[in-house]
């Protein structure tokens, strides 16, 4: 198994999670996995936090497939295998709902570890390509298919509700976009009005659209980065409001028991999400 270090940073100056921090507690990714009928050796763990272990395993004839493991871990004694069943199951159907659209990475198939099943456990083919970066200059197709990825997702009741972070975009090896983790997106009942809360949610998608694009591509949505601010909808300046104390007393508490250093963002973690671990100091979001 390879795992990739923070740049810059010495592995000595952090802590591994607490078990009630890890979705398989004491435990890792597996090294053997059957996945979609075939033995798979772990390549990678790309991330291990509260909600999910994800890594990279290689199989028969090159294939590669991406594995998430899905909340096991209790926490202080009260069971949450079920958390990690549900959003598993939630994640499952939604790439198997929209498999037909351009920019969704196939399901593999069921994951087995030692012959049983993993009903925690979501495999999908792996995509080729990098997380968008801080004012790319993606090709002018880019976000016009975005847009119209979103879009459809929309016309299906589904909303993705964490583009806010630029690395869940990515730009796959042909210079199109991908979407791939879809851990906290919604699927709508068909027995729910859409508005308000739908039209809010994808409202707030089209919004962090709009500002990857003035970042990138300002030439082209015709806004600039600085014009965001203006734009941005009541409703994500009423969630900021309270999110961000939340998240700034969250990176408190991690840097205190030493999971996280400096000013607690997510790159000084062990484990921390692949995409930000190599990115330079420059090209960081606020996690």
């Amino acid at each position: 198994m390879s795992t990739t270090q923070v740049e810059g940073r010495s592995p000595s100056r952090v802590k591994p999670r607490p078990r009630w921090l890890r979705a398989l507690g004491d435990g890792s990714p597996p090294e053997q996995l059957e996945i979609g009928g075939g033995p798979h050796r772990l390549v990678e763990v790309f991330k291990h936090d509260s909600w999910a272990a994800t890594a990279l395993y290689a199989g028969p004839h090159g294939a590669r497939r991406v594995v998430k493991l899905h909340r096991r871990a209790s926490a202080f004694g009260v069971p949450l295998s079920w958390v990690g069943w549900l959003t598993a199951r939630r994640e499952h159907r939604l790439l198997r709902n929209l498999a037909d659209l351009p920019g969704i990475p196939a399901l593999a198939g069921p994951v087995l570890s030692g012959g049983i099943p993993q009903k925690n456990a979501v495999a999908r083919e792996y995509l080729d390509g990098h997380p968008l970066g801080d004012r790319e200059a993606v090709n002018d197709r880019f976000f016009p298919e975005l847009r119209d990825l979103l879009h459809a997702m929309h016309r299906r009741r589904i909303v993705y509700v964490d583009l806010h972070k630029r690395e869940n975009v990515l730009v796959g090896e042909n210079g199109d976009p991908c979407l791939f983790d879809f851990q906290i997106s919604m699927d709508w009942p068909k027995w729910l009005p859409l508005r308000p809360i739908f039209s809010i949610m994808s409202g707030s998608d089209d919004y962090h659209l709009l500002k990857h694009w003035a970042r990138c591509r300002p030439d082209q949505c015709g806004v600039a980065d600085d014009q965001m601010a203006a734009k941005r909808p009541w409703w994500i300046r009423a969630h900021r409001l309270i999110a961000r104390p939340i998240r700034e007393m969250r990176r408190r508490l991690l840097v205190r028991i030493g999971v996280r250093t400096g000013k607690g963002r997510v790159e000084s973690e062990q484990f921390a999400e692949h995409a930000l671990r190599a990115a330079a100091p420059s090209d960081r979001q606020a996690a």
